[in-house]
């Protein structure tokens, strides 16, 4: 077992091969709602109702910076919607990876999301995909998102869902006299902060840490860093279990219970 850090570059590697796969949740479910978003509220400030299609937008003659980026999955795909598009992360192993990807119209920065290199107002849209919720600066990194985007320009999050996912807080239960499948949350409104396994079961493991906050702590966040919120998504699972005695109550669960909170901020 490793300390725990904020920085994902100790993992760097692992994360990058995990992307190749072609059925994550990043594939499935962010990816295609999230490039709808920013193609949309570019374009006229509406999103469309979620789909799993890929939202071919037009991005020409606009700006998009991807916060806490990894190494570059969703930074490519903004490029493909024809933003001219800025990545920034902390780890310089994910930006080494994510350069190695295809970075030739890409400007990519090691930087922290609370203090990066960018200008006032630079971008139309910033995005910040599962990063947030690692991040013990959350008013810091909010603050610096809202000097980086212009004045009527949109901040999209993604968190896993703060209401659903506590992390070591929340879990699966089975009923068996209803033969039904619950969420079970032990705490919610309470802030804490958890040391995560990265390769559970492995004698030596990597750590991350990821913070809970309640819903009301980002959204004070944003409006009091200079958002408005103009709108709000909650994403299930596209996976299936496979056939057995609770296939049907688990994969109703599924739909029920969303596994990510997408937050629309915009800039004012």
């Amino acid at each position: 077992m490793k300390k725990a850090q904020a920085s994902w570059g100790s993992v760097a590697d692992w994360y990058d091969a995990h992307l190749q796969d072609d059925d994550t949740y990043h594939t499935k479910v962010i990816l295609p709602n999230l490039m709808r978003l920013v193609a949309k509220t570019v374009e006229d400030g509406s999103p469309d109702t979620p789909h799993r299609g890929v939202f071919r937008g037009d991005g020409a003659g606009k700006t998009a910076l991807d916060i806490a980026c990894g190494q570059g999955y969703f930074t490519r795909a903004l490029v493909k919607q024809g933003f001219r598009t800025s990545g920034a992360d902390i780890a310089p192993e994910l930006i080494e990876h994510a350069k190695k990807s295809g970075a030739e119209h890409i400007r990519y920065e090691v930087a922290s999301a609370e203090k990066m290199p960018f200008l006032d107002g630079e971008f139309d849209v910033a995005t910040c995909v599962l990063a947030l919720q690692n991040m013990k600066d959350l008013h810091g990194a909010v603050r610096e998102a809202a000097r980086v985007v212009k004045k009527g320009g949109s901040y999209i999050v993604v968190l896993n869902h703060p209401a659903f996912r506590v992390p070591k807080h929340s879990s699966w239960g089975w009923d068996e006299k209803h033969f039904i499948q619950y969420r079970r949350l032990d705490r919610y409104l309470s802030e804490t902060h958890t040391e995560i396994e990265m390769h559970p079961g492995q004698e030596v493991s990597e750590q991350t840490i990821s913070y809970h906050r309640p819903l009301q702590v980002y959204i004070k966040a944003l409006t009091k860093s200079g958002f408005v919120l103009a709108g709000l998504e909650e994403w299930d699972s596209h996976k299936k279990s496979e056939k057995g005695p609770r296939s049907e109550a688990e994969d109703r669960a599924r739909k029920e219970f969303p596994l990510f909170l997408m937050l629309h901020a915009r800039r004012v």
